[in-house]
Formats: structure tokens, C-alpha cells, sequence
């Protein structure tokens, strides 16, 4: 919910010396590391649930109860590994004792270390060295020998440190500029600085939605039209109908990097485009399957799922900069986490770590909504006469990204965005209610 740059150390650096946020991380880690074991017994389950028998084949569920506690195990040496890390660097002050060698690393070189700016970048070059350096071994462990045992990824090892170069790039290019801008709005904003922030955000949002598919996502992805034919005319046939304003149709070279599917559409006004990826196409044989998930997420358009979703961040990010500024002049907060100076960036992060409980709970309100945007957009496609399609079309899906087959209720009500496949294909087999 801040800035999408404090992402770059939300895992690593960032922190509290503070007992009471180490003892809520650590409280979190517990509460979710149960969760994970809920899961884990659920994906163990040699079973079926009873909706799916019949309808997902033994071999295919053999392999994604293979493939999910694969990822389930990974994932608890990932996240213990990392609570370890957070805790080493919370106990040991690495965050305060990191921010004073930045500034001796400019003194070093002969720059000036009273400059604010220079003196967050290079902190912040720090940060991504260290970020890359600590998430490296886990990323080509879950790419080259976890995706690669169960016939996901399709990466050599040279894309994927060529796309490692370009995202390092990237930030090194956008990342400066941004933080420059945020410090001079915060040094300068006066009274309305949560308006001045929120606005500079909003703005930087609208712009990156509108490069990132023109000129950053074509630089590690290739992009074609779609081929004339019955797909193509299928799918524009139903944008239509729908006055959906659709101006180009893309397939995008997914089967590069893994054989995992997805669809997605973007766009402002009159201006939007949809961008099927390969897999998809390759996995689905049936054009009826493929205009279904395209129905399905034309139902998020039809529906304002985007609109409301995109008002609801910039409501909360507005929130969180109005309670930002009540803290940012507080010397004893700063204090408290051992810092002598009050850097603007130093500041977002202690008020980031203040705010993790109330986060948690944001994060799990914007989940539900999610997933009954979800349920609503099956039930566009199901009105529009998609019903058996998308059925098959979910199944196919599930079956080929080996997705799980039996989740925990409660695990999944904590994390997932969209609800399970048990819970769709119920929904979309309930019968239509008709008005009296």
C-alpha cells in the first residue's frame, strides 16, 4: 500500500528495534506459519474433494499434490529463513547502523552526505545489493529446481539473469527520480502534504499503467497480434456486443519462461487492449474455452471490478500518507529506532512498520472483496451463456498449472484473491434465481 519502491526492502531491511513490532512479526510468523501447516495437511490429502471426482484425473491430481507440497515445503524454508533474517537485523540495529555507512560510502567517494537525496539512493543502492544478493538462491531454487522438476519452467539460465540485468535496470533508471521527488514533496509540503503525496502517487500510477505494456513489458516479452481466424473473431465479436472498446488483441510469448497460462486486459477509456498468453491458447483447444475466461474478465470490466479496485488504493494510500504525516516530526520515534536524524525514507518505513497490524486486516478485507468479484465475474460469463465453457475452461486451467486440488478453508480465506475451483464450479452449477 506505500509507494511501490519501499517493496524493493519491505522483506529485508526494513524493520523495527522496537519490541512490540519485532514481537508482532514474529506473532504473524507463527499465526501464518499454522495456517501453512493447515494447508500442508490439506494438500496431503490423497483424495479428491468430492465436487472434483470424476471431473480432474487421478494422474493430473497425482501431480499437483506433488507439485504443491513441493512449493508448501520450499515455502517453509523460505519464510523461516526469513523471519531469522528480519529478527537478526531488528535485534541487532542493521537498519540505523545501514544508513550510517551509506553516508560514510559518499564521504568515501567525495560526495556530500548532508545531501538527503544522495544520501537515500545510496542507502537504497545498498538495500537492492543486499535484496539480491539474500533472494537470488531462493529464486533459481523455485525456478531451475522446483518449476523445472514439474515441467513448468522453460527459462534458461542466461533469460533468467538477462531478465534479472533488465529489472535492475529498470530500477536503476526509475528508482531515482521517484525517491528524489517523494523527499522534495515531504521537505516541502507543508500542511497539505498527505494531499501533495497522494497526488504526486496517483499521477505516477496513471503514467507507469500507461508505459509498462508499451515500453517496459515489451523488454522481457514479445508481443504479436493475434491471427485472423475464429478466435479472433470470436473475441472481438463479444467485446461488441458488450461495448467493450477494444483495440488490439495480443498473444504474448509466455511458453519463454514457463508453461503456466493466464489472460489479461489493460487500458484507459476508448484505448484497451486484451493479451492472451500462449499457454493459454496451447492449453485450451477449444475457442469456446478461451472466449469464456475472455467473458469472465470482461465481466470485471462491465462490472467496475478495476474502477472499484483502483479507487479503493488510492483511498488507502491517501489514509496512509494522512497518517504518515502525523509521525514524520517525531523525534522520539525516530529514536526509538535509533535513528539521531529523521530521513524522509527512514520515516516511511518506520510508519509502515507501525501501521503492519491494520495492514493485515486491509489485506484480508480487500481479499474477500476480491473474491467476490471473482464469483460475480463467473456469473457474467455464466448470463452471457458461458456456463459449460468456463466450467471446462476453470478445470483445464486447474489441471494444467497443477494448481491445488484441496485447500484449507482457513488458509485460503487468509491468502487467496481467488477463490478455490471447488467453490467456482459450485457457484456456476447453482441454478439461476428468478425474479417472482
Amino acid at each position: 500500500m506505500l509507494p511501490c519502491f519501499l517493496l524493493l526492502f519491505d522483506g529485508t531491511l526494513s524493520g523495527t528495534p522496537t519490541h512490540a513490532n519485532t514481537g508482532f512479526m514474529i506473532l504473524m510468523y507463527f499465526f501464518e506459519t499454522y495456517l501453512d501447516l493447515r494447508q500442508h495437511a490439506a494438500l496431503k490429502l490423497p483424495t479428491l474433494p468430492k465436487t472434483l471426482v470424476g471431473v480432474i484425473s487421478q494422474e493430473k491430481f497425482e501431480k499437483s499434490r506433488a507439485y504443491s507440497l513441493d512449493k508448501s515445503h520450499f515455502h517453509f524454508v523460505h519464510e523461516f529463513v526469513s523471519i531469522l533474517m528480519d529478527s537478526s537485523i531488528l535485534f541487532f540495529g542493521v537498519l540505523p547502523w545501514f544508513w550510517k555507512k551509506s553516508g560514510d560510502f559518499l564521504v568515501l567517494v567525495g560526495l556530500n552526505a548532508e545531501n538527503e537525496i544522495l544520501h537515500t539512493l545510496a542507502f537504497l543502492a545498498g538495500v537492492m545489493i543486499w535484496s539480491q544478493i539474500t533472494d537470488l538462491p531462493f529464486s533459481l531454487y523455485s525456478t531451475f529446481v522446483i518449476e523445472a522438476r514439474h515441467g513448468f519452467n522453460k527459462q534458461t539460465i542466461w533469460l533468467f539473469f538477462r531478465d534479472l540485468v533488465k529489472g535492475i535496470c529498470l530500477a536503476v533508471i526509475l528508482g531515482p527520480p521517484i525517491v528524489s521527488a517523494i523527499i522534495i514533496i515531504v521537505q516541502k509540503g507543508g500542511p497539505y502534504l498527505a494531499i501533495y503525496l497522494w497526488a504526486f502517487m496517483f499521477v505516477l500510477s496513471i503514467v507507469m499503467m500507461t508505459i509498462y505494456p508499451i515500453l517496459i513489458a515489451p523488454l522481457f516479452n514479445k508481443f504479436t497480434p493475434l491471427s485472423e481466424g475464429g478466435l479472433r473473431e470470436k473475441i472481438e465479436n463479444l467485446a461488441s456486443s458488450l461495448k467493450f472498446p477494444l483495440k488490439k488483441l495480443f498473444v504474448v510469448d509466455g511458453s519463454t519462461r514457463s508453461s503456466h497460462s493466464n489472460a489479461y486486459m489493460y487500458g484507459f477509456f476508448k484505448n484497451k487492449r486484451i493479451v492472451l498468453y500462449d499457454t493459454l491458447i496451447q492449453q485450451c483447444k477449444n475457442d469456446e474455452e478461451i472466449v469464456a475466461v475472455i467473458a469472465h474478465e470482461l465481466g470485471h470490466w462491465k462490472l467496475n471490478h478495476t474502477m472499484y479496485s483502483f479507487i479503493a488504493v488510492q483511498i488507502l494510500t491517501f489514509l496512509q500518507f494522512g497518517g504518515y504525516t502525523l509521525v514524520r516530526n517525531s523525534s522520539n520515534l525516530f529514536r526509538s529506532f535509533g535513528f539521531d536524524t529523521q530521513p524522509v525514507l527512514i520515516g516511511l518505513i518506520i510508519f509502515q512498520h507501525t501501521v503492519i497490524p491494520l495492514q493485515h486486516l486491509v489485506s484480508f478485507g480487500l481479499n474477500l472483496v476480491s473474491r467476490s468479484f471473482e464469483f460475480q465475474a463467473d456469473a457474467f460469463a455464466k448470463k452471457l451463456g458461458y456456463t459449460s465453457s468456463l466450467r471446462v475452461a476453470l478445470v483445464k486451467l486447474q489441471e494444467e498449472n497443477l494448481s491445488a486440488m484441496n485447500t484449507d478453508p482457513w488458509y485460503s480465506a487468509y491468502h487467496y484473491s481467488h477463490p478455490p475451483l471447488v467453490e467456482r464450479l459450485a457457484a456456476l452449477d447453482e441454478p439461476d434465481k428468478k425474479a417472482d
